[in-house]
Parts: structure tokens; sequence; C-alpha cells
């Protein structure tokens, strides 16, 4: 072999070398560079955002693992691919794991894990057992609803005839028996219960009545209180629903992903609803991901865990009412609260944006009947699921709220917000998210 062909190879060596063990420090340092300032900004701020949590390091883990270089299209022992027996193991502990942890009593559903939203898991339920044109009854949006149940801008909204169903304009709590005459004038095919902002208990067996009164299937989205769900410190859909859909992160502090569960008797119309019928092949290493998520809900130690997150919520709420705001609804049931704004005469984009140089992260949100527009809003929602995570618990929940306090009223201050940013990276530095990641 000539020394040129020798050098050339060895180079190739070393190149392929790097491709396959090299660090990410080592490969693309720019990259790098660029998630650790988000490893940082996770450290160093409140996260408050009721839609998110932190995985564990094993989620993480199973996510970044070799499982994403497996195509699998179809279900476990029915694949289009060959070299699948290894990832079907994978899936089969997933669902098993699932169904364990969902379980009520002689019920156990059919689960669906390949969705990749939330958001897909319930574009693929309408795809299962609607039309276009069929109508549809939820919450609208600035009732506490999601952008999926039936907006006008959103998929949902574009191909059926969506009705928005409201609650109570004194308790702004939901009025069942509102709901249920609004029902049987609207005749939907589908009745769709669960919410992005909304702070107390689902009535599922009640939304069943309703909806078996007027012939519609009960779509539930569980995706805020899921977590809650699987703990047994919310009431679970099942058996009341016909169909089930999540998210897997949020309460269950599990990767980024969608999850579908039925009654058994419509297991092959969701899954081939999932597949083939709105997308290809699923991705391994986040169904991975889940499957270590499913195991972690199964300790006994998560139902502590969500017990102390709506414990959290209530003291948020209840430190904040006792600094003048007001709570929609007058408090929580769950992992989130909703507050108006309006006594301290400031926009919930107004606060978000205070909030956010404080280093403590919200999001604006309507409230009920609101007033103002989306965009600006007269609330704002805060949850405490990120913050318990990190162990936190009531005695924090207390000075998170005064800091939120302080921040909103200083808003027009930004070097008042900055003094509230260093106080808040101390007190974060206190509750370490991970210690070995990416460093």
């Amino acid at each position: 072999m000539s020394t040129k062909l020798m050098a050339e190879l060895k180079g190739t060596s070393v190149e392929m070398d790097i491709f396959f063990n090299g660090t990410l420090g080592e490969t693309d340092n720019e990259l790098y560079s660029i998630m650790n300032k988000e490893l940082t900004r996770q450290q160093d701020h409140l996260e408050m955002i009721a839609s998110e949590n932190y995985t564990s390091g094993s989620v993480l883990q199973a996510m970044g693992s070799v499982l994403t270089n497996k195509y699998a299209e179809g279900y476990p022992g029915k694949r289009y691919y060959g070299g699948c027996e290894v990832v079907d193991q994978v899936e089969n502990l997933a669902r098993d794991r699932a169904k364990e942890l969902f379980k009520v009593g002689e019920f156990i559903p059919h689960v669906n894990l390949q969705s990749h939203s939330g958001a897909q898991a319930n574009q693929a339920v309408f795809l299962a057992f609607l039309k276009p044109g069929d109508k549809i009854l939820a919450a609208s949006l600035d009732q506490g609803g999601h952008l999926t149940h039936g907006s006008p801008v959103n998929l949902s909204g574009k191909w059926f005839e969506a009705h928005g169903y409201s609650v109570d304009r004194e308790t702004e709590r939901f009025d069942m028996n509102a709901i249920r005459e609004q029902a049987k004038k609207v005749q939907p095919q589908m009745l769709i219960a669960g919410y992005s902002a909304y702070p107390r208990e689902i009535d599922f067996a009640a939304f069943r009545s309703i909806a078996d009164e007027v012939g519609a299937i009960l779509l539930v989205d569980m995706a805020h209180i899921s977590g809650l769900v699987a703990s047994g410190v919310h009431p679970s859909p099942f058996p009341h629903a016909h169909v089930v859909t999540s998210t897997t992160h949020k309460t269950l502090r599990g990767p980024r992903s969608g999850m579908i569960m039925s009654q058994p008797e419509f297991a092959k119309k969701i899954d081939s609803a999932v597949f083939p019928g709105l997308q290809g092949g699923p991705l391994m290493h986040v169904i991975a991901g889940k499957a270590t998520m499913f195991k972690e809900a199964l300790d006994p130690s998560f139902v502590t865990y969500t017990q102390e997150v709506v414990a959290n919520a209530r003291a948020l709420g209840s430190a904040l009412a006792g600094l003048g705001y007001r709570l929609v609804s007058g408090g929580t049931d769950n992992h989130l609260v909703v507050v108006d704004l309006r006594s301290k005469d400031v926009s919930g984009k107004d606060a978000e944006m205070a909030l956010d140089i404080a280093a403590i992260n919200a999001n604006r949100n309507t409230i009920p009947y609101d007033p103002t527009s989306p965009f600006v809003t007269s609330g704002m929602r805060l949850g405490s699921a990120a913050c318990t995570t990190r162990g936190m618990g009531q005695a924090e929940m207390q000075w998170i709220a005064e800091k939120i306090d302080q921040s909103i009223l200083a808003r027009k201050d930004e070097d008042k917000l900055k003094a509230i940013s260093r106080e808040v990276k101390q007190f974060c530095s206190e509750f370490p998210v991970y210690k070995k990641v990416f460093r």
C-alpha cells in the first residue's frame, strides 16, 4: 500500500472517530456555547410557565441515544422496515408502563405513543372520528381552552364547525347545566373537555353524560393535568372519556411529545389515524424518553411530587391574593393560577416583559371575558410544576410571589428589575437544575 494512500486512510479514520465519538464541544463549539447559555438561563431563572417543567437526566439520555437513528414506520410486530426487533421492545415497554400508570380499577386504556406533540395527537383524534364540516364543542380560547380545540386560526377551526362554551361570569367555573343546554342546541359530533388555563377540577362524569345525551364522542385533552391524573391527585378521565390526549411534558416531566389513550374498541381507529393517516415514522428516541418517564411516574415519590405541585400552586395563589391580586375563580385545584392584573393597572404583556428582565419567566394570559386583545391580555398564568421539581416548597412560593409583585410594581424601572434579577439568580442557585449536562 502506498504511503499516500495510507495517509489518506489514516486521516479518514481520525475524522470518522471524531464523527462517532467526539463530543458536541469538540465538533460544534458554536452550538455547544449557545446550548450552555440555555442551560444557564434555566438554572438562573424562575420557571413559572405552567406548561413547562424539567425532565430527568435519564430522559435526556434516552432522547440523545442511538435510537434516533432508527426508522420504524408502523407498530411493534407490524413494521414497514427491517431491523426493528429492538425498537419494538422499547415501544412495547413504554406502552405497558403507560397502561399501568393510567389504569383505573379494571379499566386499561389502549395507548398510542407515536404522536409527536399534543397538537398532533388532537389532530389524529379528529381524523379518526370526524369529517370536515362536523361540529365540535369545546371551551373557547379566552375561557381557558386550547388553540387546537376549534380556534379559527387553527386547523380545528378551519376544517370543523367549532362552537365554544364559557365559564359562568360570577363563579368563573364551568356550569355543567349550561354546557348541557348548549350541547343539546349545537348537537356536536365531538365534545371536548380539557384546558390550558382552567385552575379547577374537571367533572369528567358530567361531560360523558352530556356526550351520551347528544350522541357525541367525548375527547378529554388532559395535557396540563396528566401528571396529576397519573398520581390520583386529580380525578381520572377514564372510564368516562372515549379518547384522551395528552402531552408528555408539563406535569408528567417527560420529553416534549404527545400521546393518545382510548377505550379499547377504538384502538384500530386511533392507530390508523396516527399512522399512516397523519404522520410517518415515530421518533423512537422520544418514545424511549417516554418509557423512562413513565417508570419515574410509577414510583411512589411521584405522588408526593404532584401533591406538592398542587400545594405550591395554592400557596402561590394565596400569597398573590394577599398582595392585592385577584385570582380567577378564587383559587386553584391544580398546578396553575390565573391572575387578574387589573387591580395593579398593568396588562399581561407589560407584566410578562417586566418579569423577564427580573429573571422570572411567566406568560400573559386572557382572563374570562377579557376586555383586551389576546396579544395584550388582562391576566397572567403562573404554574408551580417546574419550581416544585427543583425542590421549592410553600415558603419559597411566598418569596416568589413577593418578587413577582415587586417586579410588576417596578416595571418602568429597569435598574430595579435588574436588581431583582440578581436576587432571583442567587435564590435559584440554591435549587440547581442539572449538574452534568453539556459541561
